[in-house]
């Protein structure tokens, strides 16, 4: 009895051992421990990104097969570093500090020695590699872009550095991320999953096959196509306006809020940060301080918005009851404020609502500005309500957009005329220059769009953005589908509405009007100050247009900003109506503002001393009141 317990018992021990370290080996071994075993070696098998079309399924970037040469330090043996350097096209002093780099990394680990060889390249080294014991070749895709153009907007890609490491565990060393623009905003949809590989190795080192007959392995998974909101043509065509201008363009679908183009000028080509010259091409684009590529000015320029801005307080003053659409007053060249005369470009003479807008008469709207504020007992409750009437048009505001970067423009505050003034020491008149959209209001083009498309959409707007399909499926962002109510009623739009029409149809835009189009418009000149040595220097002014079109039935928003474009007319709204009349004809017939646009370059404004300062956007001189005149400058 005893002989058949002692057995029964060694027997359950060891059936208990076997099941336990079958238990291990099979079912609860993981990758993670894998790692801890210098016996095998993990390969990565990285995926495609992917591929993003414009709206149309027109491809924008795509991909093109790239090999990058990777190092094991603790398998490198010893070399011909010569020959090795020149195959590789580096200097022996680059071959020294990359392997130092990998070193510090990881020995045991993989790591990028030298990225990006080209199909040549590859060829001529795969050969020999087999004499370069501890490197070996990988396979990866690096970006190719099937347009020069959406640079700001498509974004681009590079190796992930040390803080993106510490931040997410997917990523090791030698792997590309999103860097800006919808290659950051999409990136976990973009890159994929990259697959894996674990390699047995023997005593002596050498590979002697898969690990457990591959079970761990995984496959790379590619990354998701994208369709950004981008019309493709229209992104082109203005950049190609854009030719030598610095400034900013957004344009929206006013009935999604769709962007169809995003321009910042001056730009570049995409391609160049694609490569093993990426590293010294960005270094170049951004060190420009002067015309400075890299800056998104369609997100971040933040100049005072001119007289676009007039429309606004019409739709508040209207809303607040404190003027009609006939409302009349009488402007002597100007008007003033205590003593001093404001001046004002609209030739003089009784304006009402309509003719205060299409000849973007100053006191008029001066006017209009201080009866909202008279209408309240204090001027503290005056600012509440002009500011909350300001911010529903998405102003003062980042306006929840899917691109990584932007500024929110400024909507100032009775807190911040507190802060100047003190409290209760200031009125209307002290900030009268918000009248006409200057003094210390800010908008981006891309709020000034949006505040266009809320005009042209009779009082709401949908959230700007850029995605419109994964992976060939709509997307339904309740954020991006839901209207964004504006604080004017619908019936206060049409009389604005109908003084933007004139614009165009007797007003300081009469010379720009396309053919069978009907547009709605706005010009804007921004006066432009900047202080150098504490004396304060006015440079040449913005040139600011908002529009939308068709009257009726809106298709397209669009806001153009030129830096030292002279007055509204002249360099922006030229491109807003050549850009309209692309999107909406698909050719152009005004030949001859397209001429202009095309020949017709800033160069000489921006080498001008000072051009390239910021100016202080709540400094603004009324001696010279920035409308556009009546007539084309034959100069242009």
């Amino acid at each position: 009895m005893k002989k058949i317990l002692l057995s029964s018992i060694i027997i359950i021990i060891g059936i208990t051992f076997i099941g336990r370290l079958s238990y291990l080996q099979i079912f609860s071994f993981s990758p993670d421990q894998v790692l801890e075993d210098p016996a095998i070696k993990r390969v990565y098998d990285y995926p495609e990104r992917g591929y993003i079309y414009d709206r149309n399924d027109k491809l924008l970037v795509g991909n093109d097969p790239a090999y990058d040469v990777m190092v094991i330090p603790r398998e490198v043996r010893a070399l011909d570093t010569l020959e090795f350097c020149g195959l590789l096209g580096i200097k022996k002093k680059k071959f020294i500090k990359e392997l130092r780099k990998a070193r510090m990394y990881s020995p045991r680990l993989p790591s990028v020695f030298v990225p990006q060889l080209s199909k040549q390249d590859y060829a001529r080294l795969q050969e020999k590699m087999r004499h370069y014991q501890g490197f070996y070749i990988q396979q990866r895709s690096l970006r190719y872009y099937a347009t020069n153009s959406a640079a700001n907007v498509l974004g681009y890609i590079s190796e992930v550095n040390e803080r993106d490491l510490a931040k997410n565990p997917y990523y090791v060393q030698g792997e590309l991320t999103g860097r800006t623009g919808v290659e950051k905003q999409y990136e976990d949809i973009l890159r994929g999953r990259k697959g894996v590989q674990y390699i047995q190795k023997d005593r002596y080192n050498r590979d002697i096959g898969k690990y457990k007959n591959g079970i761990l392995d995984t496959l790379p998974e590619q990354g998701l196509e994208l369709n950004v909101t981008l019309d493709k043509v229209l992104q082109e065509y203005g950049e190609r306006l854009m030719n030598g201008k610095r400034g900013g363009i957004v344009a929206l679908e006013p009935a999604t809020g769709e962007i169809l183009s995003m321009i910042s000028g001056p730009t570049y080509d995409p391609a160049l940060l694609v490569g093993r010259e990426r590293s010294k091409n960005y270094s170049k684009l951004h060190y420009d301080s002067i015309a400075r590529p890299t800056w998104d000015r369609s997100l971040l320029a933040e100049p005072s918005p001119g007289s676009p801005f007039k429309t606004l307080n019409a739709l508040v003053a209207l809303q607040e009851g404190v003027i009609t659409p006939s409302t009349s007053v009488r402007c002597y060249n100007g008007f003033y404020v205590g003593k001093k005369k404001r001046g004002c470009h609209c030739g003089g003479g009784m304006r009402n609502l309509n003719s205060g807008i299409y000849e973007s008469c100053n006191a008029y709207f001066a006017n209009a500005f201080r009866k909202i504020y008279e209408k309240y007992e204090t001027t503290d409750e005056g600012m509440d309500v002009w500011e909350k009437h300001m911010k529903s048009f998405g102003l003062g505001q980042y306006l929840g957009y899917d691109l990584p970067t932007g500024r929110k423009g400024r909507i100032p505050s009775k807190e911040y005329y507190d802060k100047w003034y003190g409290d209760n020491r200031w009125s209307s008149s002290y900030i009268i220059s918000n009248s006409i959209g200057q003094g210390e209001v800010a908008a981006t083009p891309i709020q000034l769009a949006n505040m266009t498309a809320a005009i042209a959409n009779r009082g709401f707007y949908f959230t700007p953005h850029i995605l419109k399909k994964i992976d060939g499926k709509n997307i339904s962002i309740p954020d991006y589908v839901e209207p964004k109510q504006t604080t004017i009623e619908k019936r206060h739009f049409e009389p604005v509405i109908q003084g933007m029409a004139d614009v165009y149809n007797e007003g300081t835009a009469k010379w720009l009007r396309i053919p069978d189009v009907t547009i709605a418009g706005k010009t804007g000149t921004v006066e432009n100050y900047t202080k150098i040595d504490s004396v304060r220097v006015q440079l040449t002014d913005h040139s600011v247009f908002v529009a939308f079109a068709p009257v009726e039935n809106p298709k397209i928003a669009i806001a153009v900003y030129i830096e030292n474009g002279y007055y509204g007319s002249r360099y922006a709204g030229h491109i807003a109506s050549l850009m309209i009349e692309k999107y909406l004809k698909g050719e152009i017939t005004r030949t001859d503002l397209e001429k202009r646009m095309l020949e017709r370059t800033l160069d000489r404004e921006y080498a001008k001393p000072y051009s390239g300062k910021e100016f202080k956007i709540n400094e603004y001189d009324w001696s010279q009141d920035a409308i556009a005149p009546k007539e084309e400058d034959p100069s242009i």
